[in-house]
């Protein structure tokens, strides 16, 4: 006989699949066009790159961190990836270019942001700047970063190989997708399978007591920050190729999406507790209201808003549950 305690604890744990069947059977019964082959993929289109974003940022969340960097970190590996491609690198003073093919500039802006990553993580653990302000100065220089070196124009015109990536299909599913499966598969290894994993839940739960334990805290800490910074880049990557132009203004508050997906996800932001998986659960919620909102033509303006007020139930939830 199942109790009533037992039933709140088993809704708890599957609270974000219940929104997401709820949330689609609304949509469902209000909108004919959502319930399609076309706009699923579409869905899952979209949400590739917030997924992307919200892995890296779950890992982060978990130390108890935040990075509020991603989106200026995707237009600026975005822009460098898409300047790289087309133009390569010509050094005047030796006589000497460099032309990148596809692969290589995409290895070159991964690496980029993965560097910016590490750089967040280096300030926050050498000078115990907290996370929410290393991050925040970030997003700035990032993004004034992205404005110079494509002096506030969209670099267009980066060829079907590289298009591929974001608009291509292999085995009757989309590019995107493939991507963010493969991250997220190994997303879940890393924290389920691996010594990593533990040590970035142990900091996370108890931070001393992880130190006292013999876990390298200034290392995983800068580990998960520079991983967050080379996943942006990839979701950079995605939308440079999706829309075959790298935009100055590319990644504009996509952070708030991100860090939406995770709590509502059920990750803790004080660190500790939650799974790749819920990360991706709460990506796909964020992606199918933005779709189903779309979809009942409401206002922009009313979609933010509501998008707002899902993200302080979400908190106000996880609140809650740390309560008890």
């Amino acid at each position: 006989m199942i109790t009533l305690k037992q039933s709140l604890s088993y809704s708890t744990k599957f609270q974000s699949l219940i929104a997401l069947f709820v949330l689609c059977l609304v949509l469902a019964v209000l909108s004919e066009n959502f319930l399609t082959t076309a706009n699923a993929w579409n869905v899952l289109r979209q949400v590739s790159v917030n997924i992307c974003l919200s892995v890296g940022m779950t890992l982060v969340v978990l130390t108890a961190g935040i990075d509020l960097s991603v989106g200026s970190i995707l237009a600026l590996c975005g822009a460098i990836t898409a300047s790289l491609l087309k133009f390569g690198v010509e050094l005047e003073v030796l006589n000497l270019f460099i032309g990148f093919g596809s692969s290589s500039a995409i290895i070159v802006g991964i690496m980029i942001g993965a560097g910016i990553g590490w750089f967040n993580g280096w300030t926050i653990t050498k000078f115990k700047v907290p996370p929410f302000v290393a991050t925040l100065a970030m997003l700035t220089i990032a993004r004034g970063l992205t404005m110079l070196w494509t002096d506030g124009f969209p670099i267009n015109g980066l060829g079907e190989e590289f298009a591929f990536i974001g608009t291509g299909w292999l085995l009757g599913i989309p590019m995107p997708v493939w991507i963010t499966a493969v991250v997220v598969a190994l997303a879940v290894v890393l924290t389920r399978k691996t010594k990593f994993g533990r040590h970035i839940y142990a900091i996370g739960g108890n931070e001393r007591a992880a130190r006292l334990s013999g876990v390298n805290i200034k290392r995983v800490k800068t580990s998960v920050y520079a991983i967050a910074g080379a996943l942006a880049a990839v979701g950079g990557i995605i939308v440079t190729s999706r829309l075959d132009s790298a935009q100055p203004n590319a990644g504009i508050s996509y952070e708030l999406d991100a860090i939406a997906a995770v709590v509502i996800g059920g990750t803790s932001l004080s660190g500790g507790k939650g799974s790749i998986m819920g990360a991706v659960l709460g990506g796909i919620i964020i992606g199918v209201l933005n779709n189903g909102l779309v979809l009942l033509n409401v206002s922009p303006f009313w979609q933010q808003v509501v998008k707002g007020l899902v993200i302080l139930i979400a908190v106000i939830i996880d609140k809650a549950n740390s309560r008890d």
